[in-house]
């Protein structure tokens, strides 16, 4: 009897450990489905199919023979509806399940005092562009890889830094109307096209620079930075979701947030250190805005200059 009712228990606990698995899996699962759809417009889409099985349900509670055998009719057709309806949202769900990301793992490619390093140069390149009003498109890579859109544009593999992202989104540069792609601590490529968001709820007076960061943020994992051409407006955009006014530390933050994930901040000793070696470093691209800009203004001289005069430092635009 005592051997009988040993193995009941040990069955009933194995019972109990398994359904207790099994409900927090799936909770687990409901639960990133409704981060996923929350803000998009599947959470709209799932409101009016929630709308609609209440309607079923109440049909056949009322006895509404003709309604309830319209909308079991319908029904038939769900799985083929929602396939077509959610087909965006489905993509970027697998996509998320694809990454190491969505089960908890932050991809840390380097040191934090060279992560640090590179997102003092990026906050010191936006800040510079956001006084001079010079449109940007800055995006970090993370753990989806951006091989194909790096394609698109001119592949450079070069150190970051805040003159050489200042060069390439200069006007009168070639590569300005693109975007520069960051892969670990290196500008890999610049002038590249993003796709454009295909999302209907951000507004027509959303520009085209800012539609293709959110939708570069849609179907991949990277941090997106833009900078406005008309109000100097600096923005990050990382999941669909985009936000404005950034400026210095919160800029820092933002990006330092979406670079390491939920790792502590680099220490204040370190911070300095890592400062220290960015004001050391010295690129052979920090006077090419001058020179572009030398170069621009002795272009609207009634007389042109000669080029040995076009990269003085004294050399400006006329009034």
């Amino acid at each position: 009897m005592h051997g009988w009712q040993h193995k009941w228990t040990t069955a009933d606990l194995l019972g109990f450990v398994h359904a207790g698995v099994d409900i927090l899996v799936v909770a687990y699962l409901i639960y990133h489905l409704i981060m996923l759809a929350k803000g998009t417009r599947a959470w709209q889409i799932i409101s009016g199919l929630l709308i609609f099985v209440l309607i079923l349900w109440f049909s056949d509670w009322a006895h509404l023979t003709a309604l309830n055998w319209l909308l079991k009719q319908m029904f038939l057709l769900g799985p083929v509806a929602i396939v077509i309806l959610f087909y965006p949202e489905l993509r970027h769900a697998l996509e998320e399940v694809g990454r190491v990301g969505f089960w908890g793992k932050n991809f840390v490619g380097l040191e934090k005092e060279d992560v640090f390093v590179m997102v003092a140069e990026l906050v010191r390149a936006a800040s510079f562009l956001s006084d001079k009003k010079i449109g940007a498109l800055v995006v970090l890579e993370r753990e989806t890889g951006l091989t194909e859109i790096i394609g698109t544009g001119t592949m450079l593999n070069a150190a970051i830094s805040a003159e050489l992202l200042e060069t390439i989104f200069y006007p009168g540069c070639p590569l300005h109307d693109g975007a520069a792609i960051v892969r670990r601590d290196r500008i890999v490529a610049a002038g590249c096209t993003l796709p454009l968001s295909d999302n209907r709820d951000i507004g027509a007076m959303v520009h085209t620079r800012h539609k293709a960061a959110l939708g570069m943020s849609e179907q991949s994992d990277a941090l997106v930075l833009v900078v406005s051409e008309e109000s100097g407006i600096i923005s990050v955009a990382f999941e669909g979701k985009m936000v404005r006014g950034l400026r210095d530390e919160a800029l820092r933050d933002r990006l330092m947030q979406g670079v390491m994930g939920r790792e502590r901040p680099v220490s204040r000793r370190r911070r300095a250190k890592a400062q220290a070696a960015v004001k050391a470093t010295v690129s052979p691209f920090t006077n090419l805005a001058p020179f572009l800009t030398a170069s621009r203004g002795a272009q609207k001289q009634s007389a042109p200059a000669p080029p040995a005069g076009s990269d003085g430092p004294g050399t400006s635009p006329p009034a």
